[in-house]
């Protein structure tokens, strides 16, 4: 009989345990779909363009996940030219870059996409000059850096600024430039080679960190990159003018004595709607100027700052 008892038992709770089970799984289920949905509702943003710039978008990126858990910004460089293009194929909501649209650019985006591109200056940066730190030089006027870095420029070796390098097993300038899809390249080319093209034979690197290695680590190297990629491994030059010689420094770059000096901008295809816009309006509020800032590049005037 106890035996009896305990298979009848054991089947009587049967049906219970199916409940039970068959509940757990349903609240598996709902689980799995309310993630699912969380994981649709979350708003993604899609940013490329410039190498200069792709250090404090990604910094951006990082913080603005703390102020808009639903929204995720997702950060790739390659060049300012590369993230134009995208844009121009309206498959990226932010291009970040250190030069301005060309008009060709500008009326490729509107035909593709019906939608014409609109501009934000989101701070402000120096183009900096890099030498190795133990170079004795310390100024360099754009003239000379033209008779460096274009074709047909007649300065090839150091001796002719002047310069003996230590320990240097020759006198050749190594010349480290950009890509040409880098804005920062751009920039160069057009401000400093009056549009002019390049020498042949510089060592031509993707990202401007890249170009601060390599010119911190070659004694007879000289190159151009942003200003907050600075290590203790270079020397940035100023800028010798006929009214003085300009350090690349916040301050020249605010009273624009510092001949380099450029915008960071932000294109958008139209007027950025929803969390495209709120994302853009934190970049340029106290809170996004102050990353800026942090990662060595020069914030907007308070008034252009939005509250």
């Amino acid at each position: 009989m106890f035996l009896n008892k305990q298979v009848f038992s054991s089947r009587a709770i049967r049906p219970f345990l199916t409940i039970a089970l068959c509940a757990a799984a349903l609240l598996i289920n709902c689980g799995k779909k309310n993630a699912k949905t969380a994981e649709k509702e979350k708003t993604t943003i899609q940013v490329k363009g410039s190498d200069t710039m792709v250090n404090v978008a990604q910094a951006w990126a990082e913080e603005y996940a703390a102020v808009a858990p639903d929204v995720e910004v997702e950060v790739s460089g390659g060049g300012s030219g590369v993230g134009i293009a995208a844009l121009e194929r309206g498959v990226i909501d932010i291009a970040n870059a250190s030069r301005n649209m060309k008009p060709e650019e500008f009326e490729l985006a509107k035909k593709n996409t019906g939608k014409a591109p609109k501009e934000f200056v989101v701070g402000f940066d120096a183009m900096a000059v890099y030498i190795h730190k133990d170079n004795p030089l310390e100024e360099i006027t754009v003239d000379q850096l033209k008779q460096i870095f274009a074709e047909g420029g007649t300065i090839t070796k150091w001796s002719q600024l002047g310069v003996k390098i230590p320990d240097a097993s020759n006198d050749d300038i190594v010349r480290i430039s950009r890509q040409s899809s880098s804005g920062t390249y751009e920039f160069f080319r057009e401000h400093v080679l009056g549009n002019k093209d390049f020498k042949l034979g510089s060592r031509d690197m993707n990202g401007s960190k890249e170009v601060v290695e390599l010119v911190g680590s070659t004694r007879t190297a000289i190159g151009y990159s942003g200003m907050g990629y600075a290590t203790e491994s270079i020397k940035m030059l100023k800028i010798k003018t006929v009214a003085g010689s300009f350090a690349p420094t916040v301050e020249n770059t605010v009273n624009k004595s510092y001949p380099l000096a450029r915008s960071l901008l932000i294109y958008t295809l139209g007027e950025p709607e929803g969390a495209v816009k709120r994302y853009i309006d934190w970049i340029m509020s106290s809170a996004g100027q102050q990353i800026l800032q942090d990662n060595g590049y020069v914030p907007l005037t308070a008034a252009a700052i939005v509250n």
